[in-house]
């Protein structure tokens, strides 16, 4: 394994500064100057690593999505035989991913923004929407394939729903409900 040079240290530190900022602030609420500065750099050395903002945004879209799905693989790789779903939904709909917008779903933190992005960026989108449904189609029950495409799409839908309403409410009690309902709807539906 090659050590990162140090150009690739800092391009990932990067990327890291901007997949929290877009997350917690929203595509336009972010610059590249506040991302440059969070990393560390001055801005003067942003073309260094990206060709455009455009470019940051959607490799920065890019890490935020590969971190919500591994941390989602890891939840199912830990736990037991059958339990991956449920291990899913709880890492999901757990209060920590709940409270902290700048480290969880991009699906949930950027969704209603994301059609006045680039194709790019939407491209981006699409693909992260891709794969998480994949990995719920594949802790749910077997059967038919696309009687499990669609349950996998109405649970995608359930969850990110449900964050979003928690998180846009200030009650704490209600806020829970949502992902208590979600999870309870999703179990009922794969049942």
């Amino acid at each position: 394994m090659t050590t990162p040079s140090k150009k690739e240290q800092t391009h990932e530190r990067i990327l890291r500064s901007a997949a929290r900022a877009i997350r917690r602030e929203g595509y336009q609420g972010v610059s590249v100057a506040d991302i440059m500065k969070d990393a560390g750099l001055t801005h003067g050395g942003f073309y260094a690593h990206f060709s455009s903002r455009e470019a940051l945004l959607a490799e920065a879209l890019e890490a935020a999505a590969a971190e919500t799905t591994q941390t989602l693989e890891d939840a199912i790789h830990k736990a037991g035989p059958d339990e991956g779903l449920e291990a899913l939904l709880n890492a999901y709909l757990s209060d920590a991913h709940a409270k902290h917008v700048e480290r969880g779903c991009a699906l949930a933190a950027l969704g209603s923004e994301t059609r006045r992005q680039s194709s790019e960026v939407r491209s981006v989108t699409t693909q992260h929407v891709r794969r998480m449904l994949d990995l719920l189609e594949s802790q749910l029950p077997s059967g038919d394939r696309a009687q499990r495409q669609e349950q996998a799409q109405a649970a995608l839908s359930t969850l990110v729903g449900a964050l979003i309403l928690s998180r846009a409410v200030n009650d704490a009690r209600l806020a829970q409900a949502f992902r208590t309902a979600a999870k309870r709807a999703i179990h009922d539906r794969n049942d």
